[in-house]
Order: structure tokens, then sequence, then C-alpha cells
């Protein structure tokens, strides 16, 4: 059933490109759609650190980053996080063999 949960990620990771950014998310169908679902998965996990980092004021983001990274490093170990940007994320990392430094 992860099929499921890796999909219901990717719509998630969709989901925050298309809130975040309208002009980002137009600039993408003008992309190949095979490459679609994986730039969703880097943005989505990228605009979730940038949030920790500009809006959550009130909040501990030293903790709530270092959470974040520990999230994203367990998710490389264990291919699947239950944090579905994360959980996106990680798929494109493994599919692409992006280098962990450029994370």
């Amino acid at each position: 059933m992860k099929h499921i949960f890796d999909n219901v990620s990717k719509k998630c990771s969709k989901i925050t490109t298309q809130s975040y950014s309208t002009s980002f998310s137009f600039g993408i169908r003008a992309l190949d759609k095979k490459l679609h679902d994986p730039i969703y998965g880097i943005y989505g996990f990228v605009r979730l650190a940038d949030e920790i980092v500009d809006s959550f004021h009130r909040y501990n983001k030293k903790e709530l980053l270092d959470d974040f990274e520990d999230e994203f490093k367990k998710s490389i170990e264990n291919k699947i996080s239950i944090n579905p940007i994360i959980n996106s994320f990680q798929k494109v990392y493994h599919d692409y063999q992006i280098d962990y430094e450029l994370v």
C-alpha cells in the first residue's frame, strides 16, 4: 500500500507548489510532463524548509529545522517518511541519485 502513500505525497508536493507559487507552477507546465512530479517534490521540500526559516517566528526555528533535517536523513536511510513532503522528496533524491551535499 506504500504506492498509495507515495501518490498522496506527490499530491501534497504539487499542492504546496501551486499554493505558494502560481508563476512557478505555470512555468513547470512548459516542461516535459514526466518532470512535473520530481520538480514538485523538490519545490515542496525547499518550500517547507524555507517556510520554517521565514514564517514560523513564534516557534523555535532551530528545533524545527533540526527536526526537519533529522527526518530527511532518516528518510534517505529508510526510503520513507511519514511527512508526505519529505517522502516525496526522498523518492526524487533516490530516483535521480542526487548528491547528498547538494541537499
